[in-house]
């Protein structure tokens, strides 16, 4: 569990996006997005698609780097 999280984690903080900010965009409420980067949960298949469409209302250079890092763990869970 946690590839999703890991890689929103990293985001936020790189590219100074706060949790509010994100739930904002989204439509829901901030619980769910510290849920996820807490890595209690990990966001469904839809709702990574939710959060890569919101991060690219706050800053395309953000959804770039939530694909590629999401996409990359998955492929490198896979391997292992």
């Amino acid at each position: 569990m946690g590839t999703a999280g890991k890689a929103l984690k990293q985001v936020l903080a790189t590219y100074r996006i706060s949790q509010i900010q994100l739930a904002s965009t989204m439509g829901i409420a901030s619980g769910n997005i510290s849920r996820w980067v807490n890595e209690n949960r990990d966001p469904s298949a839809e709702s990574a698609i939710d959060i890569r469409d919101a991060l690219e209302t706050i800053d395309p250079a953000a959804a770039k780097a939530f694909t590629l890092l999401y996409w990359e763990r998955r492929i490198m869970d896979e391997k292992e």
